[in-house]
């Protein structure tokens, strides 16, 4: 249990995965009016998740790589929504 926290605290501080979520809210917010904002970003939290476990040493914890996926689907949850609040809280400002 001790490993999942350690595991998910590391990918909530990963600036490259913090980055990677980042613009692809940027993207989202862009291509929102055709595209929808669900979809993009449901998919792309997944595609992050399993793309970095897979291309770095992400999940050198200790961890294997489904759990790192599974962590990693939920620290980018956490993350997008962080940025989802402040976008939102950024708009509703701006009217």
């Amino acid at each position: 249990m001790s490993r999942m926290i350690e595991l998910l605290g590391t990918q909530l501080t990963d600036p490259f995965r913090i980055g990677l979520i980042f613009f692809l809210l940027v993207t989202a917010v862009r291509t929102r009016h055709s595209m929808g904002m669900r979809a993009p970003l449901a998919m792309g939290v997944v595609f992050v998740a399993i793309l970095l476990p897979l291309t770095t040493e992400a999940g050198a914890v200790g961890a294997t790589r489904l759990s790192a996926v599974l962590s990693g689907i939920l620290a980018n949850a956490v993350i997008l929504a962080v940025f989802l609040a402040g976008w939102t809280l950024w708009e509703r400002r701006s009217r």
